[in-house]
């Protein structure tokens, strides 16, 4: 099983390159892979309960049952420190499956072998 880590840095303000993350990442998951979405820049807001689902784009699923699904199939979600902290968000906001992560967690993560993944 490989560990790979999908990097999404947009929510509502680029819906496709919010969405198209945890697309590949819920395959990965469903494919029996070790599947996290790092959440950085205006993606941190994806973390926060109810955002996502104000995430949509036509011909595109639902980021809103996406993101649930993923967690379902055995996806993580990692919110970046550095950018849910000055957004306001806590570990009282998240949605079901994420947690917030410094920087070191993720870069021991692809140190350990984990698999960077940009899409877009």
């Amino acid at each position: 099983m490989a560990r790979m880590l999908f990097h999404c840095t947009h929510g509502r303000d680029d819906p496709e390159r919010a969405i198209v993350p945890f697309i590949a990442a819920g395959v990965a998951a469903a494919s029996g892979q070790e599947a996290v979405v790092v959440l950085t820049v205006e993606g941190a807001w994806l973390c926060k309960r109810g955002y996502a689902e104000s995430v949509e784009l036509d011909g595109y699923p639902k980021l809103g049952e996406l993101l649930p699904a993923f967690v379902a199939a055995g996806g993580e979600i990692w919110g970046c420190s550095a950018c849910t902290t000055p957004r306001g968000i806590t570990e009282d906001d998240l949605v079901a499956g994420a947690r917030i992560v410094g920087a070191a967690t993720i870069v021991g993560a692809v140190a350990d072998g984990a698999t960077p993944v940009a899409l877009g």
